[in-house]
């Protein structure tokens, strides 16, 4: 029996390799491969993944490059328009002050062209009240109180002439 047993044992032997063998070939090495397949594809996932990583922190590099390069932009741009406020402001004022000091000039000019003419006047009138004056003193003869009341009306007019 024990040879019976050897060789059930024998052929339970044989009939397990020849299955393993068939396991192997039909199921085993298709599994390896569609694991190896898998496998392929998730370090292909991961490179991948990492690689969009890499490009992702270049982007965000790059985009905080051209926010930077935009604020310095938008900085030089606020400085050339105060620069450009303040040379105009100070070109309103530099007008406005030539333009009041002509003013002041031909009001200077036309105050005093009007004073010489008073004063012309002025004199043309104490001229003609000096002839006057003495066109009287000839025409009479005047007393000392006289002559010094026809003095005083000369000069009371020529106070408000003035």
């Amino acid at each position: 029996m024990l040879e019976f047993h050897l060789g059930t044992m024998l052929s339970q032997l044989v009939i397990f390799i020849i299955l393993m063998l068939l396991v192997s070939k039909f199921a085993l090495r298709p599994i390896l491969g569609t694991m190896k397949k898998r496998q392929s594809h998730i370090e292909n996932q991961i490179s991948e993944a990492e690689k969009n990583r890499e490009d992702a922190i270049k982007l965000v590099e790059e985009q905080k490059e051209a926010l930077n390069k935009a604020r310095l932009e938008a900085k030089e741009m606020i400085e050339r328009a105060k620069s450009q406020k303040e040379r105009e402001a100070e070109e309103i004022i530099q007008k406005a002050q030539e333009r009041a000091e002509r003013m002041i000039q031909e009001a200077t000019t036309e105050i005093q062209r009007e004073k010489e003419k008073a004063l012309a006047d002025l004199r043309d009138e104490i001229g003609a009240l000096s002839v006057q004056l003495a066109s009287k003193m000839l025409e009479q003869e005047l007393d000392q109180k006289g002559q010094s009341k026809l003095v005083d009306r000369y000069l009371e007019q020529v106070g408000r002439l003035q």
